[in-house]
C-alpha cells in the first residue's frame, strides 16, 4: 500500500536525516537514461494522432513573457494570444496559463477573466533565487494577493549544491504556506524550479525532485529558461521517473513542467511520448503536464495549419505575441 507523503516527514527531521534519504536514492544510470530518452525521441506520430498531439500540446502551454521590458500592453497581447491562439480558426484550444512577473499579475488577471486560463507568476527572486527568505516570501505573498493562480518559485541552487538540503526544504515549505488563500478560495499551486543546467548531475536532479515533492510541490519544473542548458529530454525523464516513484510510494500525483529551449512541434511531441511512456495517459493533461514556452505556440499553430490545409503557411500567418 502507498504511504502518505506525511509518512516521509521524519526524513526532514534534520539536515543529516534528509541527506541520508536523498543520497540513499538509487543512482541514475546516465548511459541508460540517455539511451532511453533517445529511443523514445524516435517515435513517430502521424496524421490523426499528430493532430491530437498538437492540440494537446497547445492546451498545455504556459505562454510566457519574463523580460525586463515587459509592459501592460505586451502582457495584454500575450493574454489575447492565449485566449485565441489562431483568430482564423476558433477550434484551436486556448493555452493552459500565462506566466508573468508579479507586478504584471493584475494586468494578466483582468485580461483572462472568465476564460479558465490560469495566471502564473514567477517569484522568490526569479531567476537567480538570490535573496533573503523574507524577501522571497514577500514576493510570493504579493503575487498571490494580486490574484496569481500559480507560483513558479526557484530553489536556492547554492544551498542545494552545498548540501544544505534542509534549508532548501524549509524554504519550499515556507513558500508553500504563502500560497494559501484565506476563506474558501483555492490555494495557488506551487511549481518548484530546479534550474537543472546548474545542478550538474542527473543524481542531483533526482534528489531535487524528491526534495521538492516531499516539501509539497504541486509541480516540479526543469528550469527558468534564463541559462544555457534548460529542459532536455534526459533531465525531464529523470523528473518523470521521480514523479512515478513518488506516486508509487505515497499515492500523491505531482505535475511536471519542462521549460526553456522547447521551440518546435517535434520537440513537444517528443516530450508527450516521454510522459505517456513513463507516467501514462493520466499525465497527458494540463493539470499534470505543462510546457513553459514563448515561441513554441507559433510552431504548433503553423504545423496545425499545415495538417488542415496541406500547405506550410510560415510565421507571417500567425499572430505576434
Amino acid at each position: 500500500m502507498p504511504q502518505t507523503a506525511s509518512a516521509f516527514a521524519d526524513v526532514a527531521a534534520s539536515d543529516a536525516a534528509l541527506r541520508r534519504f536523498l543520497h540513499g536514492l538509487p543512482g541514475v544510470d546516465a548511459v541508460g537514461l540517455q539511451a532511453r530518452a533517445a529511443t523514445l525521441a524516435t517515435r513517430s506520430v502521424k496524421t490523426t494522432a499528430k493532430a491530437h498531439a498538437i492540440d494537446l500540446a497547445i492546451s498545455m502551454v504556459d505562454l510566457t513573457t519574463l523580460e525586463g521590458a515587459d509592459t501592460p500592453g505586451k502582457v495584454r497581447s500575450l493574454c489575447a494570444k492565449g485566449r485565441v491562439p489562431d483568430p482564423a480558426d476558433r477550434s484551436v484550444p486556448q493555452v493552459a496559463a500565462v506566466c508573468v512577473y508579479p507586478d504584471m499579475v493584475p494586468v494578466a488577471r483582468r485580461a483572462v477573466a472568465g476564460t479558465g486560463i490560469k495566471v502564473a507568476s514567477v517569484a522568490t527572486a526569479f531567476p537567480s533565487g538570490r535573496a533573503a527568505l523574507p524577501v522571497k516570501l514577500a514576493d510570493t505573498r504579493d503575487a498571490v494577493a494580486a490574484g496569481a493562480d500559480e507560483i513558479d518559485m526557484v530553489i536556492d541552487r547554492g544551498a542545494f549544491l552545498a548540501g544544505r538540503y534542509l534549508q532548501v526544504y524549509e524554504e519550499i515549505r515556507a513558500v508553500r504556506q504563502e500560497c494559501a488563500r484565506p476563506g474558501s478560495a483555492p490555494d495557488a499551486h506551487l511549481k518548484v524550479i530546479f534550474e537543472n543546467g546548474e545542478l550538474a548531475t542527473y543524481d542531483n536532479v533526482r534528489r531535487a525532485s524528491w526534495l521538492a515533492m516531499l516539501a509539497g510541490a504541486d509541480f516540479i519544473k526543469t528550469s527558468t529558461g534564463k541559462v544555457a542548458v534548460n529542459a532536455t529530454l534526459p533531465n525531464t525523464l529523470v523528473m518523470l521517473e521521480a514523479v512515478r516513484d513518488f506516486r508509487a510510494a505515497t499515492g500523491t500525483r505531482v505535475g511536471v513542467k519542462p521549460a526553456g529551449g522547447i521551440r518546435t512541434t517535434k520537440d513537444a511531441v517528443r516530450y508527450l511520448v516521454l510522459v505517456n511512456e513513463t507516467l501514462g495517459a493520466d499525465w497527458l493533461s494540463p493539470d499534470r503536464f505543462r510546457f513553459g514556452a514563448s515561441s513554441l505556440l507559433n510552431d504548433l499553430l503553423m504545423q496545425r495549419q499545415k495538417l488542415s490545409s496541406g500547405r506550410y503557411s510560415g510565421p507571417d500567418y500567425v499572430t505576434v505575441d
